[in-house]
């Protein structure tokens, strides 16, 4: 049997981040990926240039495409765009019998706006109740949890603020603080930590799309929450260690790396 992962992601031409790395991941972590396009970008290393959300009917035509043929047995999402394409992924993910791993981006690695304030409120009220796991890093954390997120005790109580939004497990991402990159998972009651050394340097252009890609690829493989996190968690840290240098500023990560 071939897995199968599906992302649901805006573009980056510069193929460091988004869909493209997205599926590079799936790649590189043995699973077959397939992809529906939310928003085209004009981006790279140095900045975002423009963005553009396609119309919520032909997303939804890919997606409905991909499913009726080749299913998957996991999903992740990325950026939505606006709160037509996120009501019309909520509505289908209602159905979904795989886990949905919902990576909230609200910007872009360089800080550009990706998601409005009307549409934020329609992911939290629409899409979270129907996500698996959810993973923001600490600024996501800190919009939806309602207060500041700097440490790890901070991390913990987000993630249970969170959790009663309504997604089934939190991963809140630790790498945009100081000191150890520590990741917080909350999952039934419990929570549980993965430490990792952080690694000096600027190019981290997609590192969460690429971890929450390695999650999804190894959920669509069958392996239980936490190995999956742990592992991804591996792969993404050796992905910034050896992170190839290329552009002239935010560059992409390793997506050669071992998985």
């Amino acid at each position: 049997m071939t897995n199968v992962a599906m992302t649901i992601a805006g573009s980056d031409p510069s193929g460091g981040a988004g869909l493209q790395a997205d599926l590079k991941t799936f790649h590189q972590c043995g699973v077959f990926g397939t992809s529906v396009v939310t928003v085209l970008t004009v981006q790279n290393t140095v900045g975002v240039a423009a963005v553009e959300s396609l119309d919520p009917t032909l997303v939804v035509a890919q997606l409905e495409a991909v499913l009726a043929d080749i299913p998957p047995q996991a999903a992740k999402t990325g950026a939505l765009g606006n709160e037509n394409i996120i009501r019309a992924v909520a509505r289908h993910a209602a159905d979904f019998r795989f886990p949905l791993v919902v990576d909230p981006v609200l910007r872009s690695k360089h800080g550009a706006p990706l998601l409005g304030d009307d549409a934020f409120r329609v992911l939290v009220d629409e899409l979270l109740p129907h996500a698996f796991l959810l993973t923001p890093n600490v600024h996501e954390a800190a919009a939806l949890a309602g207060f500041a997120v700097d440490d790890v005790p901070s991390m913990e109580r987000a993630a249970a603020a969170i959790a009663a939004l309504g997604p089934k497990h939190v991963l809140v991402k630790g790498g945009g603080l100081s000191g150890e990159a520590t990741d917080v998972l909350l999952s039934a009651g419990q929570i549980r930590h993965f430490p990792a050394k952080r690694v000096d340097t600027q190019h981290t252009h997609g590192s969460g799309c690429v971890f929450s890609a390695a999650i999804t690829a190894r959920l669509a493989r069958g392996e239980p929450l936490h190995e999956a996190i742990a592992a991804a968690k591996g792969f993404i840290h050796r992905a910034i260690q050896t992170a190839p240098g290329l552009g002239h500023g935010l560059g992409p990560v390793n997506l050669h790396a071992q998985a």
